[in-house]
Formats: structure tokens, C-alpha cells, sequence
């Protein structure tokens, strides 16, 4: 990254303690996020994703600890603040979207006097500006005749809704850098593209970073700068979202990009990762993607890959190093010029292209795998540039 990051994350270890020992559920996670960027976080659930959003913004739940790594914000870690200066931190510097609104929202109290006590509560603001603000942020997130739906109760919201005010909530205090987990989860195609919206349209004009936490590649692909899978807790690929996605470096990535039905070609049966990803209990020795990967060799199995260079992004894939690869025995050219490698997805190249190493198709491919071209049609030409 060229610009001075916001967020910083390096080498953050989550651990959770236990009878049977100590489980890690994030390990060696390092990021950074710019003023008005948007980096999505994309990988299985179980992957660490919205555990690293919640270390982050200092509400891990006991008995998960960051054991290791740091955290900071504008230059400031932020992840050894004492709690009363954490609460600080958090609302006004970084605001949160949670998965499920109603665990967000207090039911004795109308969504008003939640949004109000925040303004007030961070910014320094009379009651009666606190409660236009609140207004104009419920207009702002799409909730109508916000006038009068501030004096409701969150009972009194469809889910939708409800998540809609989780999302002003958020936004409330003017934050400089907004944690999303899910934040378009409960919500209609026609409101979706509302929020992504406002999240574009807060990034660019207040300078808002967003760490955007989904299961959706379609919202990635229309929101995010930036992408980050992760997977059984470690970032395996990080790079510009349009490279991503036309072009994944890692078999994991490649993978999660060929299971996406296509709608533009008819398939008679999606493309599927096989296995699952490994419990906190049996994460394997070397890659923990070794297992399910159909280009394992035994280096994979040995020692667990860093992330590395791999065009334009960062994959950590043993197939990007090319020591490990002459050592395995297989020919250097194979990863020269053109660095889309995962060929046995059969997403990006054609099979004449990659070389012999890449001519076997793998049994979860019955038919032409290239599903994801249909994305193309989701980034504009501007973003590819």
C-alpha cells in the first residue's frame, strides 16, 4: 500500500483457552487499511473473520485473549488500552456493524434515545442537534418517515429495518474506521444496494476506512478496494479485489471462486472445494489447505507457507516460491510471467496455457469450470483499470 494506513493489524494470535489445551483461532493476521478504502474479508465460516473485527475493536468474548501480535489505530495501539479507554475508542474512532441487529439494540429503549445517547455521548452536541443528526442518519440508512420512527421500539422494526438502524448506530459518531460484519445479511436486494451506497459514499467523502466482513462476493466485488480470504485462521490471499477475483493466486481462492454458480452458461453441477475446513483441534502440520488442495506436494505438508508476492497480490502458497518448487522437481517456467497459477479450477487460463502441470482436471469439474466470468459483469471496465 502507497497511502499512510489508519488500521493497522500485525501478527494478531487470537487464543481461547480450554481444558484440553489452548486453541488458535486466528494466527499471524497482518493488514492495513487507508483512509477510504474498503478491504472485504472473505473465507468460510469458522475462517477467523469476524473474530479479528471483534479483537480489533476490543470486544472479544471470554475466554478468547489476543495472545500475541498488536493493533493500531492512526498510529496508536490500541489493543493493550486499558477498558475505560477502549470505550473511548470505541463509537467515536471506530464504529460496528453486527450481524444480528437485535443482539445490537436495547428493546427497553426507542432506537432515538439510542442514537441520541451516542451523539451525545462522543460528540459534543446539544440534545436537540443530537436528535436531528439521529433523524438524518435514519433517513440516511433508508428507514422512511424518520420523524416519527425515532420514537419506536426496536420490536417495532421488521429485520431489515432494524438492521438499518444498527447501521446508523454505527455511523452515529462519525467514525474514522467502521467494522461491517454482515451488514447486508438481513436485508433486501433493493436495500442492499442502498447501504453499499452510503458505505461508498461515506468512504468518499468523510475519508472513512471500512473493514467489510460478508459472505457475499457480489458485495466485495461492487464495495471493496481491497480483499483479504481468510482461511482456519490465517489470511491465505490478499490483494486489489478485481485481480481477486478474475484472478486468484491461491487454490483456496480459486476454489471459492469456482463454486459461484455462473448465470450465464447452464451447469448441471456446481464446482465444489472438497473436505471442510479442519476444526480449531486438528489444523494439520504445514498449509492447512493441504488436505482439500489439488496441487499438494510435500513441502505443503511440512511447513506452513508465509504470504508471499503473486502478481498483484500476496498468496501464502508454496506454489509461488520457486526454490520450493525446483526442489519438488517441477519446472520454474510454470510460474514465470503471467502469475495466474491455480489452473487446476480451470477459472482463468485455458489448459494450454499453463503447462503440462496443469492438464489434469480435477474430479469436482465435470464440465467447463470457468464460473466466475460472470463477475466481469459486476465490476465496471473503470474498476479493472
Amino acid at each position: 500500500m502507497t497511502k499512510t494506513p489508519l488500521l493497522e493489524v500485525r501478527n494478531l494470535r487470537i487464543e481461547f483457552p480450554t481444558r484440553r489445551g489452548t486453541l488458535v483461532a486466528v494466527d499471524d493476521v497482518s493488514f492495513e487499511i487507508a483512509p477510504g478504502e474498503v478491504l472485504g474479508v472473505v473465507g468460510e465460516s469458522g475462517a477467523g473473520k469476524s473474530l479479528t473485527g471483534a479483537a480489533i475493536i476490543g470486544l472479544l468474548e471470554p475466554p478468547g485473549r489476543i495472545a500475541g501480535g498488536e493493533v493500531k489505530l492512526a498510529g496508536l495501539r490500541i489493543d493493550n488500552l486499558p477498558y475505560d479507554e477502549m470505550r473511548k475508542v470505541r463509537g467515536r474512532e471506530i464504529g460496528a456493524i453486527f450481524q444480528d441487529p437485535l443482539t445490537s439494540l436495547n428493546p427497553l429503549y426507542t432506537v432515538g434515545q439510542q442514537l441520541v445517547e451516542t451523539i451525545t455521548t462522543h460528540l459534543h452536541v446539544s440534545a436537540a442537534e443530537a436528535r436531528r443528526r439521529a433523524i438524518d442518519l435514519l433517513l440516511a440508512t433508508g428507514i422512511p418517515a424518520a420523524e416519527r420512527r425515532i420514537d419506536h421500539y426496536p420490536h417495532q422494526f421488521s429485520g431489515g429495518m432494524r438492521q438499518r438502524v444498527v447501521i446508523a448506530l454505527a455511523l452515529a459518531a462519525e467514525p474514522k474506521l467502521v467494522i461491517a460484519d454482515e451488514p447486508t445479511t438481513a436485508l433486501d436486494v433493493s436495500i442492499q444496494a442502498q447501504i453499499i451506497t452510503l458505505l461508498k459514499r461515506l468512504c468518499r467523502d468523510k475519508r472513512t476506512a471500512v473493514m467489510l466482513i460478508t459472505h457475499d462476493m457480489g458485495v466485495i466485488a461492487e464495495t471493496a478496494d481491497r480483499v483479504a480470504v481468510m482461511y482456519a485462521g490465517r489470511i491465505v490471499e490478499i490483494g486489489p479485489v478485481a485481480d481477486v477475483i478474475h484472478r486468484p493466486q491461491h487454490p483456496y481462492t480459486a476454489g471459492l471462486m469456482g463454486s459461484i454458480p455462473s448465470v450465464a452458461q447452464d451447469t448441471e453441477r456446481l464446482a465444489q472445494i472438497e473436505g471442510s475446513m479442519p476444526r480449531l483441534t486438528e489444523i494439520p502440520r504445514g498449509c492447512a489447505f493441504h488436505p482439500r488442495c489439488p496441487k499438494t506436494f510435500d513441502r505443503c505438508l511440512q511447513k506452513r507457507p508465509d504470504l508471499m508476492p503473486a502478481g498483484t497480490s500476496q498468496a501464502a502458497c508454496w506454489l509461488h516460491d520457486p526454490d520450493a518448487m525446483r526442489a519438488a522437481g517441477r519446472e520454474a517456467a510454470y510460474f514465470e510471467g503471467d502469475a495466474s497459477l491455480i489452473n487446476d479450477f480451470n477459472t482463468v487460463l485455458p489448459v494450454d496455457k499453463v503447462g503440462a502441470a496443469t492438464k489434469k482436471k480435477p474430479k469436482y469439474f465435470d464440465g467447463d469450470a470457468s464460473q466466475i466470468d460472470h463477475y466481469k459483469t459486476i465490476i465496471r471496465p473503470a474498476d479493472e483499470e
